[in-house]
């Protein structure tokens, strides 16, 4: 089962609005991050701060001052500075001096311990040897973990909404951006078959379009023009089988009327048998010749063998036509010869086809030359056909390969040629890998094709 392919449109919103996302969540994580880690700087400097103003106070007031006014001191120095709390013991663990606004072992508080040699002026007993004090310096973090939860709070929600508000626009966007492909859509909805007889510019209107759009459309109106051509040749070659074929029908129907009307000897009989079948097998070649272009549109290709001499395949396809040329007076000569890699059945084939086209038009008492060369580069064969005669048009050159096509307008020879022989003869050059050509002028006509040499 083929899975279910997301709408572009929605695609190109959801990537839009999760790439926002992503960008808003990481830019707010790293303000968050960045001004998490301002915050503990700046509250270890401020503990660095006080604990050299503790330092000073207790080091420099200690012979100026009594324990009391050392402790007012103190004392005052904390006023103002609600997020400190200080606490001073001595060696043995007395305490001499505590302030504490939070707990003393509260986790969310920033703790410095240092100690400060001090006379005994502290405990009340004067003496002149220094001692010892702890000091236990708190910066409550409470504040700063409240900003730093607002902000937080404040980037999460501002990153949701820049996000929503940007999907939003996102989503109008394309909608936008995807309106030249809904225009397009509309214009091919409303393509007809009468469309193809129209300019092949102007079936799809690229104006409006921006510039991403307009090669494709230009490549989709030379492939409606190409299918224009394709749709007039498949009504033409109809027109043309229902003729050829209408015509020994209506024959072999009228004879057969004609032979029912009345009591017939068993001689009378046979010769209208004999004329039938004369029908019946034009119509059967027909067929065939049919079969094998369709076959050859569906790509079938040639099976190449090793074929030493194309100059005794072309003496094999004369010795087949020799009655038609002494009927019509000419002569066949061949100039050149090639070993290759062909299908000998269906070189046989289209050599046999551009000697009979041949001998049909050639002027009696002139020669017909088979040419057989070799090039190089590129590497490929050329058969050729030259007959004196009656020359072609110049713009019923390139129709001479189109089925059921004669160039002569009196249909001459119908009876024996249906106008499938050149036509046979291009399928079997694609089905090499190669093309035919065509030539007219000075009173002489060539056709021939061109094979790639393996």
């Amino acid at each position: 089962m083929t899975p279910s392919i997301p709408h572009l449109g929605k695609r190109l919103s959801r990537s839009l609005a999760l790439q926002t996302m992503l960008g808003l969540g990481f830019v707010c994580l790293a303000v968050y991050w960045v001004t998490a880690i301002m915050l503990t700087q700046r509250q270890q400097d401020s503990l660095l701060h006080k604990q050299r103003a503790v330092e000073h106070l207790l080091q420099e007031g200690r012979a100026a001052h009594t324990p009391d006014m050392l402790m007012h001191m103190l004392d005052d120095f904390l006023t103002g500075h609600d997020e400190l709390s200080l606490r001073i013991t001595d060696a043995s663990g007395q305490l001499l001096f505590e302030k504490l606004r939070q707990p003393l072992n509260d986790p969310r508080s920033e703790r410095l311990n240092f100690s400060v040699e001090l006379p005994g002026v502290l405990s009340g007993a004067p003496s002149q040897t220094a001692q010892s004090v702890q000091v236990a310096l708190m910066l409550d973090k409470h504040p700063d973990d409240a900003m730093l939860s607002k902000l937080a709070w404040t980037l999460g929600l501002a990153s949701i909404v820049g996000a929503l508000l940007v999907s939003l626009f996102s989503n109008w966007l394309v909608r936008r951006g995807l309106e030249p492909l809904h225009l397009l859509l509309e214009q091919t909805r409303q393509l007809t078959e009468q469309d193809l007889t129209r300019e092949w510019k102007k079936r799809l209107d690229d104006s409006g379009q921006p510039q991403e759009l307009r090669p494709l459309i230009a490549q989709f109106n030379s492939l409606l023009a190409r299918l224009a051509v394709a749709y007039r040749q498949m009504e033409a070659f109809n027109a043309d089988v229902a003729h050829e074929l209408n015509t020994p029908l209506t024959t072999l129907i009228s004879s057969c009327e004609l032979a029912l009307r009345k009591p017939r000897s068993a001689e009378e009989l046979r010769d209208i048998l004999a004329s039938n079948l004369e029908d019946l097998q034009r119509m059967a070649a027909i067929v065939a010749d049919m079969l094998f272009l369709s076959h050859a549109d569906r790509g079938e290709g040639a099976r190449r063998t090793a074929v030493d001499s194309l100059a005794a395949l072309a003496c094999e396809v004369t010795e087949f036509h020799e009655a038609a040329l002494q009927e019509a007076q000419v002569q066949v000569r061949i100039d050149g010869d090639v070993s290759a890699q062909v299908d000998a059945r269906l070189l046989r084939r289209a050599l046999s086809n551009l000697l009979g086209n041949a001998t049909r038009y050639a002027v009696k008492g002139s020669t017909i030359v088979v040419q057989i060369t070799h090039s190089t580069p590129p590497c490929e064969l050329t058969l050729a056909v030259h007959n004196t005669g009656p020359e072609i048009d110049a713009e019923n050159l390139p129709r001479l390969f189109d089925r059921f096509y004669r160039s002569d307008a009196a249909r001459s020879q119908a009876d024996r040629n249906h106008g499938l022989g050149l036509a046979i003869v291009a399928a079997i050059a694609r089905m090499h890998g190669g093309q035919v050509f065509a030539q007219s002028g000075n009173g002489s006509t060539c056709i021939g094709l061109r094979l790639p040499l393996q």
